[in-house]
């Protein structure tokens, strides 16, 4: 395989330690209690880093398909495939474990910038020479623009499903709080109803007392 320096290696070798992370912890999440915020919490850092995961794994799949020609052999190329492949494939099972059902659905929003006026404009007065360089520099620009257009769509995506769990996590929160308000309301008026009884039978035995001293008298 090719040396570590290269941007595809350790884009891969820091996805598959990622991947390696959440296993361990889908592995942790056994031994917590089956309810409450401790296993909520666990279960939306687990959701989370399956997030980040699908976003380095469309990093990867951009990194591969610009690579240039013949800067690695055929059989580099279908390996790093291959080893895509796979990774795609566990972060896919994760994902469906935990009911990410978006993870599977991913699409790239790539759009097209709209100057065809402008562009008009600078080929006007060119010759042919001219209009050869002109392209390349549009090509140039159209390239780096759909880079980094692609780098703010995946970390904007990135972004939308962290907020998306952590509003999901706060949801579960608040009905699981809401549930204990409840069960300790129901007791609080059970209690309120026996010490409203016990106040009556004081009542009644101060009463019967006091007939008693007066009757003794």
């Amino acid at each position: 395989m090719a040396s570590s320096s290269d941007p595809w290696v350790r884009e891969y070798s820091e996805a598959s330690r990622l991947a390696d992370d959440v296993t361990s912890m889908i592995a942790d999440r056994g031994s917590l209690p089956q309810s409450g915020p401790e296993i909520m919490r666990h279960t939306s850092a687990i959701r989370r880093k399956i997030t980040i995961l699908g976003t380095r794994l469309d990093s990867l799949e951009a990194l591969l398909s610009r690579i240039p020609p013949k800067s690695i052999t055929d059989k580099e190329l279908h390996k790093r495939q291959d080893m895509l492949s796979n990774l795609k494939s566990r972060a896919k099972q994760m994902a469906t474990s935990f009911n990410m059902s978006n993870f599977a659905n991913r699409e790239d929003l790539l759009g097209q910038s709209k100057k065809a006026a402008d562009d008009m404009s600078r080929v006007a007065g060119l010759d042919n020479q001219g209009i050869v360089s002109l392209q390349r520099q549009v090509m140039k620009e159209q390239d780096e623009g759909l880079e980094k257009l692609e780098e703010t769509v995946l970390s904007t995506k990135h972004i939308a499903l962290a907020v998306n769990e952590e509003l999901t996590l706060h949801t579960r929160l608040i009905d699981d709080l809401d549930d204990h308000v409840d069960v300790t309301n129901s007791r609080l008026q059970r209690v309120q109803k026996r010490l409203a009884i016990l106040n009556k039978r004081v009542k009644v035995f101060q009463r019967c007392g006091c007939s008693h001293l007066i009757s003794v008298s």
